[in-house]
């Protein structure tokens, strides 16, 4: 899948396998999560309109995906950050099929990717600009820390129609229903793929929280019992 070069602002989002250093102890497991994330990218990018259309580069256990906007919808961003959430959502789908999870960031703003051809057999691509930095650094430093099978967005330089849309989630598609903020965070939105109604969110988010103490009470267990 060729990618031809872009220069302008959009949505950019970076998504990781999450666990992946420790996938990395078993190379038939870490070549199983690689291949499934390129494939899955691969058929999901594949066949698409032109309008919003959202295109991807995979790098070792990263994707970077981005939204190339058409002269028609230059100025829809909500509809622009609606398609690049389902392609996100479809992936971490499969991905979670074959029992892999993902964390993704996503940011708003200027991006640029230009392929270059430096010489005969090496091949540089290289991807400049604020939402792409946004979304890596998000993703790998960002606070709070980002968790398995998370999506969340940026807040920052959003822009006004998107930040308007959001506001009146209860009255948009099932898209934008999804998309909430979290107690202790003022830095995201989250987008809740996992779910299919937005009543749900309150249940996943507990059933979450209760994954996690039920993995404490693990570490804890093995703790007190040592190497009895």
């Amino acid at each position: 899948m060729s990618i031809n070069n872009y220069d302008g602002d959009t949505f950019v989002a970076f998504l990781d396998i999450s666990g992946f250093k420790e996938l990395m102890r078993n190379e038939k497991e870490a070549l199983k999560a690689l291949d499934k994330l390129y494939q899955y990218g691969y058929e999901i990018l594949r066949d698409q309109s032109n309008e919003c259309r959202v295109e991807g580069i995979f790098v070792s256990d990263s994707g970077i995906l981005f939204v190339r906007r058409n002269s028609q919808i230059l100025g829809n961003n909500s509809e622009s950050l609606r398609s690049l959430l389902i392609k996100i959502k479809m992936i971490n789908e499969r991905m979670r099929e074959s029992d892999f999870m993902l964390t993704t960031s996503i940011a708003y703003g200027k991006f640029k990717y230009e392929e270059k051809i430096e010489f005969e057999g090496m091949e540089k691509n290289p991807i400049y600009g604020y939402a792409y930095l946004s979304a890596f650094l998000d993703n790998e430093k960002g606070k709070p820390k980002i968790q398995p099978g998370q999506c969340r967005i940026l807040k920052k330089n959003l822009p006004n129609d998107v930040t308007e849309t959001l506001k009146q989630s209860q009255d948009n598609d099932d898209v934008y229903r999804m998309i909430k903020e979290r107690d202790g965070d003022n830095q995201h939105y989250y987008y809740y793929w996992m779910v299919d109604k937005p009543d749900e969110i309150e249940r996943f988010e507990q059933n979450y929280k209760d994954a996690y103490k039920l993995k404490y009470a693990g570490i804890l267990k093995a703790l007190k019992g040592g190497i009895h």
